[in-house]
């Protein structure tokens, strides 16, 4: 990546009043200061963390006024000398102030490119930066939550904290490698052991979290099943406040998985209205509660919807199920909770609804990340810890076989290898490439 040069993109999105043009590089200032006037002077001479008013010049003409945000290095995003113009939202100003600025001698930042400088810079570790693309996209309170925790360097700590630890072992176990014909033990295996227990079970927390995390990051999954007439479709359009699904009395209606997403309680859940589970000889109809079964097995949570009254068979699955009695309006019977998991409702009326909303932000405990408790949701970063807690155990294994002083340092180091790919300590072009490829452009 070319570090030097000077980049220019857009900040901000369509469909707003105002506009943000990003400028970043050794000649921020100069660039603007070509097309930019201001009766408080250039741009090149005002200090770190003010704002010139003044007016963009096309040739002679006035492009538009703007407001001017200086950003003096390594105080500012990327750790560049940087420059943020605000004007207004216009296509035809934005566009021309960006070609306005490349004429003058910047280049049009690739995607990602600003966060990506930031990282290079040392403004922020590989996983913070993951964080600005995962805070821009983040579509509910808890997924927010997350990407803030993250962002503000909470997992980094985590994992700074881990590596400093295993840090040190290697380096004990090193230094008995320069006194290998001594035969001395620097590290004391017992405390080596006690130490790397720990770690092991710190990683594996932080990747069993993942199952939290990306479901929030995704949606929780909600998978509405059972027999077919027991209101699935009318539940869904309930919860969604919406007619999204369509509504028959006709058994076997729903014949494929519509789904739909709504927020409840800063949580989004993603609901999936599925054909109704019976005996049948209809080709068509039987596909579609091929894919409900299709739909359990994805589902982080399953609605197991049946009639108030009847009898109806538990559904044996491996996420949490809620049992919902509808058609409390028809039976005569309360609606409401009525065990923890167990709630009454009418669909149609809407009886019991709320009861069952609260039980279902319940069965997504967000406790721990309210309190600040590292989530993670990446993907990448739990292929990680996967495998820096298989070299935890490697260590572990090594130390119950007797292993020697290099053979547990390499299995240490692999640890902190994993470990160190999460945070970009170690990493390659192909992944830095990957990763801020997603990001949008100007950020």
């Amino acid at each position: 990546m070319r570090r030097t040069d000077t980049i220019v993109a857009p900040a901000t999105g369509q469909g707003g009043a105002i506009a943000v043009v990003r400028v970043s590089g050794a000649e921020a200032f100069d660039v603007t200061d070509r097309v930019f006037r201001s009766r408080r002077g250039r741009v090149a001479d005002a200090e770190g963390y003010t704002i010139l008013y003044g007016r963009v010049m096309d040739g002679e003409s006035v492009l538009d006024d703007v407001l001017v945000s200086v950003f003096r290095a390594p105080h500012s995003y990327t750790g560049e000398n940087s420059v943020e113009i605000s004007c207004h939202a216009s296509t035809y100003i934005v566009s021309r102030l960006v070609a306005l600025l490349i004429d003058a001698g910047a280049r049009a930042a690739t995607a990602g490119e600003f966060t990506q400088r930031a990282f290079v810079n040392g403004k922020m570790d590989l996983s913070q930066a993951e964080a600005v693309a995962d805070m821009i996209a983040s579509a509910s309170e808890a997924d927010h939550r997350i990407a803030m925790n993250q962002m503000r360097g909470g997992f980094s700590r985590d994992l700074a904290e881990l590596r400093a630890e295993l840090l040190n072992i290697t380096s004990l176990l090193e230094l008995e490698l320069d006194f290998s014909e001594e035969d001395v033990e620097f590290a004391d295996r017992s405390a080596m052991r006690q130490l790397l227990e720990r770690i092991d079970t710190r990683i594996h927390t932080l990747a069993e979290s993942f199952r939290l995390g990306n479901a929030i990051k995704n949606g929780v999954a909600v998978a509405i099943v059972g027999a077919p007439n027991v209101g699935k479709s009318t539940l869904l359009n309930r919860l969604l406040n919406d007619d999204r699904a369509m509504v028959s009395d006709v058994a076997g209606t729903t014949r494929d998985v519509i789904e739909e997403s709504c927020t409840i309680d800063g949580v989004r859940f993603r609901f999936m209205d599925t054909a109704g589970i019976r005996a049948t000889d209809d080709r068509l109809e039987q596909m579609g509660i091929d894919r409900t079964h299709g739909a359990i097995e994805r589902a982080d949570v399953v609605l197991h919807l049946s009639v108030a009254g009847e009898e109806c068979e538990m559904l044996e699955c491996d996420a949490p199920v809620i049992r919902v009695f509808n058609k409390a309006d028809r039976c005569g019977v309360e609606s409401g909770r009525v065990a923890e998991q167990t709630v009454v409702i009418s669909a149609k009326t809407g009886a019991g609804v709320d009861a069952l909303r609260a039980v279902l932000r319940e069965v997504v405990d967000t406790s721990g990340l309210e309190q600040g408790a590292t989530v993670v949701s990446n993907m990448r970063h739990y292929a990680a810890l996967r495998a820096a807690e298989t070299s935890v155990e490697a260590c572990l294994r090594g130390l119950e076989l007797n292993l020697t002083s290099d053979m547990l340092s390499e299995d240490v180091r692999e640890v902190l290898f994993h470990l160190g790919e999460i945070t970009g300590e170690i990493t390659t072009d192909e992944t830095l490439g990957n990763i801020f490829a997603n990001f949008c452009i100007g950020k």
